[in-house]
């Protein structure tokens, strides 16, 4: 289980590939042949979040978070009135820690090195997939392998969200108002003083009372970055907003779509403005991707065919530019994104599309049955994983071929490689 927001994998491919032109997979192993894959395998399915190993995939954990790296999954189940959090090695999948918690609580954020994650109270009467039920006040558990629970009573309907990268704060979406939610602002919470605090300016300076960023809960998806320091939010559907600059400089921009940038370790955040047509068209078709070597983000609106690259290295250092924005191929169905050094893999409904996104060439189109749930890269960039109903297909990543299957019964969303 996920904040609200649809989490996505961060990349991790070490290497570029060759490719060749176009070509039709459908000539290659046969759907359904067994492989082994070389990663495990994060995936949603229907009744959970599993992790696929080898050729096996693991038993659905119905309450499960992730720590940002990956490397660490905390899983809850009820134990009658209380909690059992298992903290578990996702690429082995051994646990590494079991502790009971007084209380029922669920999962809702993994700090970047598996030591943390931050749980609250199961979602009450009124809940949807965007909106917390309405309250006065949020209880939230933090719990690690080695530390003692600390339980917080924060005034507010909060949301846990992310760690700071050192894990001595939480972020937390703060639904405003509490107890009838309709947008939130993100705040941060310290962990030694229990203080809830506003976010810093790209600046570096704390945001004045009044000017913080107020968002919906529409058309949300969030990727860190490979070294886990930045959190990359896209919004979409967001025509009345108004940034923390805006608020200051009292104007708005009516802007349809940004990407909210949240530095996990100086603790600021800045919107970068994706032109139109982004934001438009619907949620699904849209998607976000970070470059493995943290130098670019890139937001994909497959309707329209546009791919906004935003330069990462002058956001991290307080210069930001606007995005580029080049064409790439229009495509129906959910959108999705895997990126590699200076290529992106990209999906609609029924074929993967190989882009150098400097300038959106398309290096090879590869047909893929079956209706595309998501894309993932290996480590060493050799093989794509594409999500598909009740399997994931493995491909050659150089040329598209298919090496072969791994069922995966009720798959939902192919979420990452680690």
């Amino acid at each position: 289980m996920m904040t609200r927001r649809r989490l996505l994998a961060t990349a991790g491919i070490g290497t570029a590939v060759a490719l060749v032109g176009c070509r039709d997979t459908t000539g290659t192993k046969p759907a359904g042949t067994p492989v082994s894959v070389g990663d495990v395998l994060v995936v949603d399915v229907a009744d959970g979040v599993t992790a696929v190993r080898g050729a096996r995939v693991a038993p659905a954990l119905a309450a499960g978070v992730l720590s940002l790296d990956g490397a660490r999954l905390f899983s809850a189940e009820a134990a009658g009135d209380d909690t059992t959090l298992h903290t578990i090695d996702t690429r082995s999948g051994s646990v590494v820690d079991t502790r009971r918690l007084a209380g029922r609580w669920v999962p809702r954020a993994g700090s970047a090195d598996g030591r943390l994650v931050a749980l609250t109270a199961p979602d009450g009467p009124g809940a949807t997939a965007f909106l917390p039920a309405g309250r006065r006040r949020t209880e939230i558990v933090v719990a690690g392998a080695d530390t003692e629970p600390v339980r917080l009573d924060l005034p507010g309907n909060l949301v846990p969200d992310a760690f700071t990268a050192g894990g001595d704060g939480l972020f937390v979406l703060d639904w405003l108002p509490a107890t009838a939610p309709r947008h939130y602002r993100v705040r941060c919470v310290d962990l030694a003083s229990r203080a809830l605090t506003p976010l810093n300016t790209i600046a570096k300076v704390p945001v004045p009372p009044g000017a913080e960023e107020e968002m919906a809960g529409e058309g949300r998806l969030a990727v860190f970055n490979p070294g886990q320091s930045m959190l990359y939010t896209l919004y979409t559907h967001q025509p009345d907003h108004r940034h923390t600059r805006d608020r200051l400089a009292g104007r708005s921009t009516g802007v349809h779509a940004f990407v909210h940038s949240l530095n996990l370790i100086a603790r600021w955040a800045y919107c970068v403005d994706l032109p139109a047509p982004f934001g438009e068209g619907t949620g699904t078709a849209h998607t976000i991707a970070a470059d493995p070597d943290e130098r670019s983000v890139y937001v994909l609106d497959a309707a329209s065919g546009s791919l906004a690259v935003i330069n990462a290295a002058l956001l991290g250092s307080g210069t930001p530019e606007q995005p580029a924005v080049v064409s790439v191929p229009r495509s129906g169905g959910t959108a999705y994104a895997a990126a590699a050094r200076d290529l992106l893999f990209l999906s609609g409904d029924s074929s993967v599309h190989v882009v150098r996104p400097r300038d959106g060439s398309v290096l090879a189109t590869w047909p893929v049955a079956g209706g595309i749930r998501g894309l993932a890269a290996s480590r060493d960039g050799s093989r794509l994983y594409v999500g598909l109903p009740d399997r994931v297909a493995v491909l050659d990543a150089a040329t598209g071929t298919g090496l072969g299957d791994v069922a995966v019964a009720g798959l939902v969303t192919l979420r990452r490689a680690i």
